[in-house]
């Protein structure tokens, strides 16, 4: 399993190294993990070098759980993120495919591959093409690691490859843009839009990935909890103080975002997503799976609210400086 440091990996090896069934689980990421893993065992080793090649081989490993798309640029420049995403996986991928006891991928993938556009339909399926592709960012890397996972399916067809579109994940040992976006002290808004949006809570997100894992369920599959949230609902569920204000002027707001939320900036696909939200079908899984999301979006949503423990506002006097600065409403 590659990033088994970060919130989801070590979630996933958890629930993976209880079931008495599995024989051993092997986690790998460049940095020890903060929780404890039970009995997985933890190896340092880059996905970018050709060393995971040599863990897969010696450990004779026959199921490979890809968990390291980094959505969030917190490990130096976007070019290492990009690095990490597309040229570890290519090295995974490589090494996969070399391995005569490989016979199950496990990936996941991201539901920001269809984009976010004012041209796209009311729902995404699985079959469903983008109006307009993700031009960059995190996105972009999710459309290149799908395409190298198909380029390994035709190489490998004895392969059982299950390839995962999450919704943004909410839990409370949740950290991505959106949650860094949530916590700022005044949540700017788009002015004149109001996007639909779809969430995944972690601990169904672990449930797919321990299936998907222990079960046979080859194919490309949406993952979502039920249900939309308009940002508006979800921003006064949270009780979250926020300024509508043209989209030129978002940019403006990175810097109050680098220093109380911890966000890089507004990411061009955030901002659409800001704008124009995303919704995607996951009726698949769920048949594939014969199972629902324990968490629809909604109690998702909820959920991570008060793990946070939101509530408050800021002076009003503040909200009025901000909105006419940015030249917004309030």
């Amino acid at each position: 399993m590659t990033g088994v440091s970060r919130f989801l990996g070590a979630r996933v090896a958890n629930a993976l190294q209880a079931d008495p069934s599995v024989e051993r689980v092997i986690g790998v990421d460049t940095v020890p993990p903060t929780l404890p893993l039970g009995r997985t065992e933890f190896v340092t080793v880059d996905i970018r070098t050709p060393n995971i090649a040599k863990v897969i081989t010696s450990a004779r490993v026959d199921t490979v759980v890809h968990l390291n798309l980094v959505t969030v640029p917190q490990l130096g420049p976007r070019l290492k993120m990009k690095e990490i995403n597309v040229i570890g996986t290519m090295q995974l991928l490589a090494a996969c495919q070399r391995s005569p006891d490989m016979r199950r991928l496990v990936v996941r993938s991201s539901a920001a591959v269809y984009g976010s556009s004012p041209r796209d339909p009311a729902v995404f399926s699985e079959l469903d093409e983008p109006a307009e592709p993700p031009a960059s960012g995190y996105a972009r890397d999710a459309v290149e690691v799908e395409g190298y996972v198909r380029g390994l399916q035709r190489r490998r067809p004895d392969l059982v490859v299950s390839l995962l579109r999450f919704a943004n994940f909410l839990g409370p040992d949740v950290d991505t843009p959106l949650t860094r976006y949530l916590r700022m002290p005044v949540v700017p808004t788009v002015l004149g839009f109001d996007p639909r949006l779809q969430f995944m809570h972690e601990d169904d997100g672990v449930e797919v990935l321990r299936r998907m894992t222990l079960e046979d369920h080859p194919g490309t599959f949406n993952a979502a909890g039920d249900g939309v949230l308009l940002l508006s609902q979800a921003l006064r569920r949270a009780g979250r103080p926020h300024v509508p204000v043209p989209a030129q002027s978002m940019q403006v707001l990175g810097d109050l975002g680098r220093r109380f939320a911890g966000l890089s900036g507004f990411s061009p696909e955030l901002l659409r997503w800001l704008m124009y939200g995303r919704v995607v079908d996951s009726s698949r899984l769920a048949a594939e799976l014969g199972w629902r999301p324990g968490y629809d979006s909604a109690t998702a949503f909820d959920e991570f609210v008060r793990a946070q423990g939101m509530g408050g506002n800021p002076p009003a006097e503040l909200l009025d400086r901000l909105a006419g600065a940015l030249g917004g409403t309030r």
